[in-house]
């Protein structure tokens, strides 16, 4: 009897620890990402992941929170309010650290410049050395510091330029309040074109020779000390979310708009396949999604400090940290 009884304890005790060996090595940690903007394709593969379990299956819960004009990514990141974010890019990174925000890049989204300047083609203006003397609007949330790269590269002093902050409309611009205005190659540029105004010139930062990586994937210093596998996992997820849209865009629109109410599908769509031309350039190509391109933020450093913008460099390495990407799986990054 003595026997059976120790006998049936041990064999319990090994259907428990087998049944433990195959069960979640614990609850999913929760944890949140911070949207520079609201729901929308230019962030989709954050939805994707979400919804198709990719978060989930790397042992987090994630809670999306959508951004806004007056929210700071890198602040609620820094002071550990949100986990992590969906930020603006190196000009915004780069002025993060030189403020000592505790912040780190562990991918970059878009690797090239989404932004551009529009002109009406009976504007005079054919060169950016021609925006002397206009009124020329831009966004005073992160994209201001790409105009002044391309200012400065093109040798034009910011004090010759009557720069305005721009409202997040195209219209002050369709009323010709201003002479030039800023635009995101997927979204208000689609907006202008969608309403039927096409007679503008495009400048495209990239032609000045100022490539600014922008969507900078950051969490904070403390969480990539204290749970690097989270970061690791936030990232593999996201990336592997990004992919998953690209190839399957028509799921990811949907999944997107239920996000999203009130969305419109077809400017989705075109904000999406816009959204892959960027983030598939460059490295993006060679290397794979989420690459950090330290010779291009290098440049872009040396064009803020140029014009004043930034006062002191900083540790390039120690503002966009490639440990992580380099450990995403290929297969969860190249396309």
């Amino acid at each position: 009897m003595t026997f059976f009884k120790h006998g049936l304890a041990a064999g319990l005790f090994a259907v428990a620890a087998a049944l433990s060996a195959t069960a979640p090595a614990g609850a999913a940690e929760p944890v949140s990402v911070r949207l520079k903007w609201l729901p929308q394709a230019q962030f989709a593969g954050v939805y994707v992941a979400k919804a198709k379990g990719f978060y989930k299956d790397a042992g987090l819960d994630v809670t999306v929170n959508p951004g806004g004009p007056n929210i700071n990514v890198e602040t609620l990141v820094a002071s550990g309010a949100d986990t992590f974010g969906v930020a603006s890019g190196t000009e915004g990174v780069l002025y993060s650290r030189e403020k000592k925000l505790p912040l780190k890049a562990i991918a970059m989204s878009q690797q090239m410049t989404p932004f551009a300047y529009v002109a009406y083609t009976e504007s005079g203006i054919n060169s950016v050395k021609d925006f002397k003397g206009k009124k020329v609007a831009t966004w005073m949330v992160g994209p201001q510091y790409t105009l002044y790269s391309v200012l400065a590269a093109e040798g034009v002093p910011q004090a010759d330029v009557n720069i305005v902050s721009q409202p997040f409309s195209m219209q002050p611009f369709i009323d010709k309040q201003f002479d030039v205005a800023t635009v995101t190659l997927y979204n208000e540029l689609n907006t202008l074109k969608e309403q039927g105004i096409d007679n503008i010139k495009l400048f495209m930062p990239d032609d000045s020779g100022v490539t600014t990586q922008q969507d900078a994937i950051v969490t904070s210093e403390k969480m990539i000390a204290e749970k690097p596998e989270q970061v690791q996992a936030f990232l593999n997820a996201t990336l592997k979310g990004w992919k998953y849209a690209f190839e399957h865009k028509d799921e990811a629109v949907d999944i997107v708009m239920a996000s999203g109410p009130g969305l419109e599908r077809k400017h989705q769509e075109l904000m999406l396949n816009e959204i892959e031309r960027l983030m598939v350039a460059k490295l993006g190509t060679s290397e794979g999604l989420g690459a950090i391109d330290l010779v291009s933020i290098g440049k872009v450093q040396d064009d803020l400090i140029k014009f004043g913008a930034m006062k002191t460099p900083v540790d390039i390495k120690g503002a966009f940290d490639t440990s992580f990407w380099a450990k995403v799986p290929a297969e969860d990054k190249k396309m």
